[in-house]
């Protein structure tokens, strides 16, 4: 996979491995979101070019310095509530941490396939990552959701290299 990025060393490992992975299975041109950690966003052109993409505070991350950076917030679990308008301090931090990440990443997705020149139809949008089935569920673009996605790549790599 060429890496088309100002300085490829700096992309990382798991960003690498998920593409080569999404591009296998899935073909390009193609977004990959990793709702982790971190959330990352990483754009393959139609040839297999890692283009470059986008890195945001994962989820729990989030969270945790709500939590942690205001007086009386409590820490939550972060769960889907049954209605985006809580009724409650702990159902309006789930609703503001599970709705404001789904929009964040359905906005990021139109910005990226805007950029790209392409439209929307073109692009292969997968999920990956420790909180994937939580939004990807719920997001309006991510087609497919892919848990097994960084092991799958590791094998793919394994393979053509031995």
């Amino acid at each position: 996979m060429n890496i088309l990025y100002d300085n490829p060393k700096e992309v990382g490992a798991d960003r690498i491995v998920n593409g080569i992975a999404a591009y296998e299975k899935y073909g390009g041109p193609l977004i990959v979101v990793d709702i982790g950690t971190a959330i990352t966003f990483d754009v393959i052109n139609k040839k297999g070019d890692y283009l470059g993409g986008v890195i945001a505070p994962g989820i729990r991350i989030s969270s945790d310095a709500l939590f942690m950076r205001t007086a009386k917030l409590p820490k939550v679990e972060i769960l889907k509530p049954d209605r985006v308008i809580g009724k409650n301090t702990v159902s309006s931090i789930q609703s503001g941490m599970v709705y404001g990440y789904i929009g964040m990443i359905d906005f990021i997705i139109e910005k990226i396939v805007e950029e790209s020149g392409l439209e929307l139809k073109d692009f292969n949008i997968v999920g990956t990552g420790g909180f994937s089935q939580l939004i990807t569920n719920e997001s309006k673009y991510v087609e497919k959701m892919d848990s097994l996605l960084t092991l799958e790549g590791l094998r793919i790599i394994y393979e053509r290299n031995k």
